[in-house]
């Protein structure tokens, strides 16, 4: 699967994939809201057997098969879109 990456630039370190490229539709306002303006900072194919530098590719994956869209936080901020 393709994603697409942009970068907050309101929060430091936080990063939104999407399925499709500027289709923020799928983001929730009061998820898109508090990360101010986004910029592209990268597209790579999210194929079985990827390794991602700061999150589980399995996790990002379910994200964007359920949701359509992952947000990446700080090492230091626990992320609300995993389980547990």
């Amino acid at each position: 699967m393709q994603t697409y990456v942009y970068k907050s630039l309101r929060k430091p370190d936080t990063y939104l994939y999407l399925r499709k490229r500027d289709d923020f539709a799928a983001v929730p306002p009061p998820v898109l809201a508090p990360l101010g303006q986004l910029v592209f900072v990268l597209e790579f194919a999210l194929v079985e057997g990827r390794r991602l530098a700061q999150c589980d590719p399995a996790v990002v994956r379910a994200n964007l098969d359920t949701h359509g869209f992952h947000l990446q936080f700080p090492p230091t901020v626990l992320d609300p879109m995993v389980d547990g």
